[in-house]
């Protein structure tokens, strides 16, 4: 045993740990993802992070340590982000067809995600820099931080918004969508694709993706849009009131 804790605790300070860990446990929540039919709430990114900070909490291994080795696969964020233009370059067509209504869909869209956070937030009395922070929750977390800080919100603060909408998005799209009667047909599949990147980014996208190249080729489309237009926009609403 005291061997076994020497070598655990050699390993655990390695970069290799987080590099490891956070493969082997994506690759068994993929496959029970897979096992269980692609159902929403067994959404494998969901449950490795869960499992990831549980590990992390139990055996006391400090983020940093932790980064040091996943940052490798952080690094692939960026290319994985750009590969999302390549299905919108077999459509291009169609974009060229629609590209007034996709923007039009894309402004309402992020009006309302950004709008009706900042609602709730004053309606339920939270602190000015918290509702700030909530603004941009609809965005991709990177941007969502920096947009914050330009606003007055708290940058962390607006990471963790933006991955729990994420989340949220990914794991409710499905069913909003048959509830509100949306078809499985082409024309559904892009409304489903645009509506899921628009308010839940890059991990309605992915989830997007997962389930038809169309409504994951339109949501790479909506996440590129809001990273745009609330950049932009976001910080000059504020500014002017």
């Amino acid at each position: 045993m005291p061997d076994f804790v020497e070598l655990w605790v050699y390993l655990s300070a390695t970069p290799l740990f987080g590099l490891t860990a956070t493969l082997v446990v994506y690759v068994l929540a993929q496959a029970a993802y897979a096992r269980l039919h692609q159902a929403p709430w067994a959404n494998p990114v969901l449950w490795t992070v869960v499992t990831l900070a549980c590990v992390l909490l139990a055996t006391g291994v400090s983020y940093p340590t932790y980064f040091a080795g996943a940052q490798f696969i952080h690094f692939l964020l960026g290319p994985a982000v750009v590969a999302l233009a390549w299905p919108l370059w077999e459509r291009r067509r169609e974009l060229g067809k629609h590209w007034r209504l996709l923007l039009l869909a894309a402004l309402a869209g992020g009006a309302a995600a950004s709008g009706s956070a900042l609602a709730l937030g004053w309606a339920f009395g939270l602190p000015a820099d918290v509702v700030l922070s909530l603004a941009p929750k609809s965005v991709t977390a990177p941007v969502a931080m920096g947009i914050a800080d330009k606003i007055g919100g708290i940058p962390a603060l607006s990471a963790v918004f933006a991955v729990v909408t994420g989340m949220v998005g990914a794991l409710t799209g499905k069913y909003l969508f048959d509830a509100l009667k949306i078809p499985m047909n082409p024309a559904g599949w892009m409304a489903r694709g645009y509506a899921l990147g628009t308010a839940a980014h890059g991990i309605g996208a992915a989830r997007a993706l997962q389930v038809n190249a169309d409504a994951g080729a339109y949501a790479g489309l909506a996440l590129g849009l809001q990273v745009v237009l609330a950049s932009l926009l976001i910080p000059l609403v504020f500014r002017l009131f």
